[in-house]
Formats: structure tokens, C-alpha cells, sequence
């Protein structure tokens, strides 16, 4: 099982360009659809969490699934599998930037990855979306979070904060009214 584990992430780890968030529809796909190691909810209780937690957000996830399937050797391995090919990569490209800082078709191929990165983040958001229960009735919630830190600049601790208070100040007020 940890040979396993530490295999699929090394795979994620390895064929994905833009960093944690970009991991993300790939570790979906490897971990709840294609091994079942996990159901839909309790990996996007892990995405939460990680993304709350201090550190990269790729490790968070690992170490978090890893513990969840094969526990604390499970953590280990996952985040091991995930970090090393990035790892190496780093250490070639410093080894090897200045003979392929100015050449063309370097430049032109990280101008062509650009907007596939931009996809690989945008697509856990409508996964998670619908996941999450996202309807066309609460909609209104992440886009208003989502306008409130980026247009003004307001934490998204005080938005965690506050819509945790309003989840369980409506959840209240539906058990007592039975609704």
C-alpha cells in the first residue's frame, strides 16, 4: 500500500504545473475516483483543512490523505511522493538557468503553459462547487466572499469567521422554525 500511495503521488507530483492548487483536480481523480481511497466529502474536508493549515497546500493534502489511507508511514510517503519531483526539477533548473535563460523556445513554451495552469485552478473550483452544494440559491455567498477580499481587501479570516456564525446562526433558526 505505502509503495502504492507514495507511486500515485509521485505521478501527481510529477505531471503537474502551477503548484498545489493546480494538484488539486489530479489528486481528485487519482484519490476518490480512480483508487476510491476516499469519498467525495472527506476529500474536500481535507482540501479545507489543508488550505487552513500553515505550509504548501500539495503537502498539506498528502500528508493528510496519506495519513487518512495508510497513517502516519501513509503521511510520510504521500508527501514525499508529492514534493520530490518538484524538488528535483528545482534543482536542475537552478543547476542549468543561465544556458537556457534567454533561449526562445524556452520562453515561448512557459508562454503556452500559462493558460493551462489557469484552467488546472479553475477547475477544482466548479468540482468543489458542486461538491460543496453550491445551488443557484447560495451562490451569492462565494462570489460576495470572493469580491469582498479581492475588491476590498478584507481578510478571509473575518469571512471564514463570519460565515461560520451565519452557517450556525441559520442552521439554528431552521430547527426551530422545522423548516
Amino acid at each position: 500500500m505505502l509503495t502504492e500511495l507514495f507511486l500515485s503521488f509521485f505521478r501527481i507530483g510529477a505531471f503537474t504545473i502551477g503548484g498545489g492548487a493546480a494538484m488539486v483536480p489530479l489528486m481528485e481523480a487519482e484519490i476518490v475516483n480512480r483508487k476510491q481511497w476516499l469519498s467525495r466529502e472527506e476529500f474536500l474536508d481535507i482540501f479545507a483543512v489543508s488550505q487552513a493549515t500553515p505550509g504548501l497546500m500539495a503537502g498539506n493534502m498528502s500528508s493528510h490523505i496519506g495519513y487518512k489511507v495508510a497513517g502516519i508511514k501513509g503521511a510520510i510517503v504521500a508527501t514525499l511522493g508529492t514534493v520530490l519531483p518538484s524538488l528535483v526539477c528545482i534543482l536542475a533548473i537552478a543547476i542549468f538557468f543561465r544556458i537556457f535563460r534567454d533561449n526562445r523556445w524556452v520562453e515561448a513554451a512557459f508562454r503556452g503553459i500559462r493558460p493551462a495552469v489557469v484552467a488546472l485552478i479553475a477547475l477544482p473550483v466548479f468540482s468543489m462547487a458542486r461538491s460543496a452544494k453550491v445551488t443557484w440559491h447560495n451562490v451569492w455567498i462565494p462570489v460576495l466572499s470572493t469580491l469582498l477580499i479581492w475588491l476590498l481587501g478584507v481578510s478571509p479570516v473575518w469571512i471564514i469567521v463570519i460565515s461560520g456564525t451565519c452557517g450556525y446562526l441559520y442552521g439554528r433558526y431552521k430547527r426551530q422554525t422545522g423548516k
